[in-house]
């Protein structure tokens, strides 16, 4: 069975939880306080970074984009339906797209900041680089989040997804970026009513159930964030 080395309000690892919960693959949930730089942690990934997915005898899996294109080829052509990633070539192309902008431009500009200076540094040592969240940090991602609620409006006027018309790895990368900052309350999710529409979709699959229990150190969770309509 693979254990999953996880922090529950990384993007990343929430990202990583969904692709084995839509794809029914077995997995155990090991929660990494990845600062500490265990010795056994960095002995599967020396980069120190989340998530990882490792069974026993086999070399560990390190990433949520590896995961995702790991699990496409051993479990993808078994889902029937439920296969996140499309037969089309270009199709295909999109989705990857899509995930690599939520991994990489998202996390960067919005949800890993969210993440590091509202939760992260809450629950790590001063030594570590916990401590006091920084607020010049906080309002430039709020700044930026409103320009990438703008392109997930724009993808959706004429998609019911967001990469094409059924749900993809990228609907499931976006919205575990999304799901950090609907735990802390910073969505406006009244500008966008496609996005939120959208959103509620995502929510409500069983994948996400797990997702909605998390609770972070010392930071309470919104009030609306367990529910389905909000």
């Amino acid at each position: 069975m693979l254990v999953l080395y996880h922090h529950p309000f990384l993007p990343s690892c929430r990202f990583a939880r969904l692709i084995l919960s839509e794809y029914r693959v077995e997995h155990e949930l090991l929660r990494e306080p990845f600062w500490e730089h265990r010795t056994a942690f960095l002995a599967l990934n020396p980069a120190g970074t989340l998530p990882i997915a490792h069974a026993p005898g086999a070399d560990p899996i390190v990433g949520a984009e590896v995961l995702m294109e790991y699990l496409e080829e051993t479990e993808g052509a078994g889902q029937g339906d439920r296969r996140l990633l499309p037969e089309v070539p270009q199709e295909r192309a999109e989705v990857r797209r899509l995930v690599a902008w939520f991994e990489h431009k998202f996390a960067e500009e919005v949800s890993g900041p969210f993440a590091f200076e509202r939760i992260l540094k809450v629950e790590m040592p001063s030594r570590s680089g916990g401590g006091a969240p920084d607020s010049t940090i906080l309002r430039t991602a709020r700044q930026n989040l409103r320009g990438h609620l703008n392109y997930l409006a724009h993808l959706l006027r004429d998609r019911n997804w967001i990469a094409h018309e059924r749900i993809s790895f990228a609907d499931l990368a976006a919205a575990a970026g999304l799901s950090c900052l609907d735990y802390l309350g910073e969505v406006p999710w009244d500008e966008e009513d496609a996005v939120k529409e959208w959103y509620q979709r995502i929510k409500s699959r069983p994948s996400f159930r797990p997702l909605l229990q998390d609770v972070a150190k010392m930071v309470r969770p919104a009030d609306h964030y367990v529910d389905l309509d909000f």
